[in-house]
């Protein structure tokens, strides 16, 4: 079977979850099918995948549009494929063309959905109608869809009530237990300004609305004095945003000691001593499909504070392996709260709380890596990924 996996983040160009999970994806496909990566970017070195540049034509166009133009030649060169794949609505319209030019199946995994991210018509202008209008198609198109959680099944069925839900299927995003582990350097730690010998938070995640970084700056006024706050954020979806961030950081740190902001990608050892070292990490998502940045700190052995919403439930087991925050939302789309200050008082009592048992937080990071490696390995997402593929090729 030869499975040509479309995508717009591949290795060394990340960014974010998704491209984490492709990533990992195709190292466990490979060991038994034949997996052509068609990834946007740079030309890459690895055997069997292929980097399209923006062509030259879009390269002053709306962002839209040039992904459109590089999904057309990836599509184009999915010729003698068996079956596309394609995560996230960057890489839809290839997987979509494909199906319909080279009368092939056409699976979607998703990761996130445009309708309850309606923020990005702050980045796309008019070009978040167009990325809209893909992904729709797509997925009501596809002969099969990939949800990373129950939750998201629930997401994508009502959003797209156009879809046969014997169509969707929930398979997990997984981790990689070898790579993702503790890390016990402190040294590591202290050249990232971080102490660690003191009780620290760290955050992971693009400066984006879902993430949830201006909620958690406010939840941090309420800490105890000695935690330090670790902010691992970066890529800024808009100025806006970043000046929001900015400026609530700069606020924070006049009133505290601690606050540390690390704006680059860390690479692996550095990423995981931060998180050996932390007493918790933070997830304040207003919308998070499932979150890989909560199963790589489990991974780490850190105690999750997650925000009761997405599939991040399904990930964190509450009073076990760290702590949900409840959360009302309202349901246009935005996932804002509907009592921002209630939400950001209970966001800091749950941290405030796990700092300040520093035993039961290591209770509770020993306990999520054992749910990592029991829940969330590779090897059985792969092979539910390789089940599905012979489901759908088998039903042609």
């Amino acid at each position: 079977m030869r499975v040509d996996l479309l995508t717009r983040e591949y290795p060394p160009e990340i960014y974010g979850g998704a491209g984490v999970h492709v990533a990992e994806l195709v190292r466990a496909l490979r060991r038994d099918l034949d997996v052509q990566v068609r990834c946007f970017g740079a030309p890459r070195d690895e055997a069997g995948t292929t980097g399209y540049a923006t062509p030259a034509e879009f390269a002053a166009a709306n962002a839209a549009l040039a992904t459109m133009g590089v999904d057309l030649l990836m599509a184009q060169d999915a010729a003698g494929a068996d079956l596309v794949h394609s995560h996230t609505w960057y890489a839809n319209f290839a997987g979509f063309t494909a199906k319909q030019l080279h009368g092939i199946p056409h699976v979607v995994t998703a990761h996130s959905l445009e309708p309850l991210r309606p923020w990005k018509a702050e980045q796309l202008g008019g070009g978040y109608r167009v990325s809209s209008w893909v992904e729709r198609t797509a997925f009501e198109d596809a002969d099969a869809v990939i949800a990373v959680s129950d939750g998201m099944r629930r997401d994508i069925l009502r959003s797209y009530p156009g879809i046969d839900p014997d169509r969707v299927s929930v398979v997990y995003n997984g981790i990689d237990l070898a790579d993702w582990k503790p890390n016990d350097d402190p040294d590591q730690v202290r050249a990232l300004g971080v102490d660690p010998d003191r009780p620290s938070i760290v955050f992971v995640g693009r400066i984006t609305r879902q993430k949830g970084l201006p909620y958690l700056l406010r939840a941090a006024r309420s800490l105890p004095a000695d935690v330090q706050l670790v902010l691992c954020a970066g890529a800024p979806d808009t100025p806006e945003i970043m000046a929001e961030v900015s400026g609530l950081v700069a606020e924070l740190g006049r009133t505290r000691e601690g606050v540390v902001w690390i704006d680059r990608h860390l690479p692996r050892d550095e990423l995981t001593a931060l998180l050996t070292a932390a007493t918790a990490f933070v997830c304040p998502s207003v919308y998070e499909p499932l979150g890989i940045v909560n199963l790589e700190a489990m991974a780490c052995g850190a105690a999750v504070v997650g925000t009761a919403t997405g599939g991040i439930p399904e990930v964190v087991d509450d009073g076990v392996t760290g702590v949900l925050v409840p959360i009302e939302q309202h349901d246009d789309g935005t996932g804002t709260p509907l009592d921002p200050d209630r939400f950001v008082a209970d966001l800091a009592e749950a941290l405030t709380r796990v700092v300040s048992d520093p035993d039961r937080a290591a209770q509770m990071g020993a306990a999520g890596r054992r749910r990592a490696e029991e829940h969330f390995a590779w090897d059985a997402i792969g092979a539910a990924t390789r089940a599905l593929y012979e489901r759908v090729l088998a039903g042609r």
